[in-house]
């Protein structure tokens, strides 16, 4: 006993650390044991919070207030600003209520973080590259796409995106660059739009007046779908070229193939020239397209002669020679034969007989065609979005697909 008392007098410091050691392990543990029952309350507590608010938003969102329900993810930040998917939703919500420069903010603000993952860091960049993409932001969306790109070769989405803009911009080559990525990782065969690219990097060659280039570029066109519109650009060409049996052979072949096609061929070839400054090519040009029309107009074909397409062109071509009384001669004879014929038929022969002073006839057909009448009298429209035109499109303006046009020719 008396060597204990001696040998704890000697290591005085030593016990009184180690027992004091002791007593702040034994409170650690305890602390650390309420601290976790501590944290574990509040997580639940913000968890429970959040759940709240997400569940308003959610409520918000349904009933089409986005200015409410971006104000509930607002509050959510607040309660814990580790929850990266508030983040997201909160810039998808500022994106679609056209606050691009705040989701760009937000998107930019999760990229610059340095404890988050790559594939959400990826995530956030894609949602950077839609933000200047909505906000119209071409060349800053181009650069976020490709970095996107760079990291993830698979994403069909962002290769489409690149595709839609430069195909929006009409910069054809990096529009065809993109088309062939996407056709090696997208399901959807790519050949058809492929070809349109081609036609019209083709086209724009054309205008400029270098056919040498451009029938390249249309033989390209062709390796990938003898599209319409490349069939019709190669038209254009024999006409210049002087080709007149490969004209008519090309002509009778769209017309066959694509008898719906007929009044965009020669509204296409008719407007070929406008921009060319050498009167000496416009004038053989229109000499040359002179035999064709003359060639479609002496047309005797019946089945071709059945398509309403085919008419219309034939009674427009002879409007334009100012035959108007051989093209009334020729639509009432096929109205007789045709029974089921639409809007479009019926008014143009209102037209011609308002031309010809057949007004009490032509009030009579008016009169039953504004009975009938229960859609746009546009020509055409888009089979995919229901965009309506005059126009020739081979894209639709409005959605951006590819050869969606439809036509009124029927009710």
């Amino acid at each position: 006993m008396e060597l204990l008392l001696i040998w704890i007098q000697n290591h005085l410091l030593s016990v009184i650390a180690l027992i004091v050691t002791t007593v702040l392990i034994f409170h650690y543990i305890i602390e650390k044991d309420y601290a976790i029952k501590l944290s574990k309350k509040y997580r639940t507590s913000i968890y429970e919070a959040q759940s709240k608010i997400f569940l308003n938003a959610t409520q918000h969102l349904i009933l089409g207030n986005k200015d409410l329900a971006i104000k509930e993810f607002l509050n959510a930040m607040d309660i814990n600003r580790e929850t990266l998917e508030i983040y997201f939703a909160l810039g998808g919500l500022f994106r679609s209520n056209g606050e691009i420069e705040k989701a760009i903010s937000i998107h930019r603000s999760l990229i610059a973080r340095e404890n988050i993952s790559e594939p959400t860091r990826l995530r956030a960049l894609k949602e950077l590259a839609i933000d200047f993409d909505k906000g119209g932001f071409v060349d800053l969306a181009i650069d976020t796409y490709k970095d996107v790109h760079k990291i993830n070769r698979d994403q069909a989405d962002v290769l489409l995106a690149l595709c839609r803009i430069h195909e929006d911009i009409e910069n054809w080559d990096e529009a065809y660059k993109y088309r062939i990525m996407l056709s090696k990782v997208s399901n959807e065969n790519q050949s058809e739009t492929i070809s349109h690219i081609l036609v019209q990097k083709a086209k724009k060659l054309f205008l400029e007046g270098h056919y040498h280039e451009c029938l390249e570029s249309l033989e390209d066109a062709f390796k990938f779908a003898p599209s319409v519109s490349a069939k019709i650009l190669q038209l254009k060409l024999y006409i210049i070229q002087g080709s007149t049996e490969d004209a008519k052979a090309s002509l009778l072949e769209i017309l066959k193939e694509h008898p719906m096609y007929a009044s965009f061929v020669f509204v296409s070839l008719n407007e070929s020239m406008s921009s060319t400054k050498d009167q000496q090519i416009k004038d053989r040009y229109a000499e040359r397209l002179n035999v064709l029309k003359n060639m479609f107009l002496s047309l005797g074909d019946k089945d071709l002669l059945s398509s309403p397409s085919i008419i219309l062109s034939k009674i427009r071509l002879l409007k334009d020679e100012h035959k108007i009384e051989e093209a009334y001669d020729i639509l009432k004879n096929w109205m007789i034969t045709n029974k089921n014929h639409g809007e479009a038929i019926k008014a143009e022969f209102v037209k011609l007989l308002i031309s010809l002073g057949k007004h009490e006839e032509a009030m009579a057909h008016t009169t039953e065609l504004l009975d009938r009448l229960h859609q746009s009298l546009t020509r055409h429209f888009c089979g995919h979005c229901g965009y309506n035109s005059d126009s020739i499109f081979w894209r639709c303006p409005q959605c951006r697909e590819w050869e969606t046009i439809q036509f009124r020719w029927k009710i």
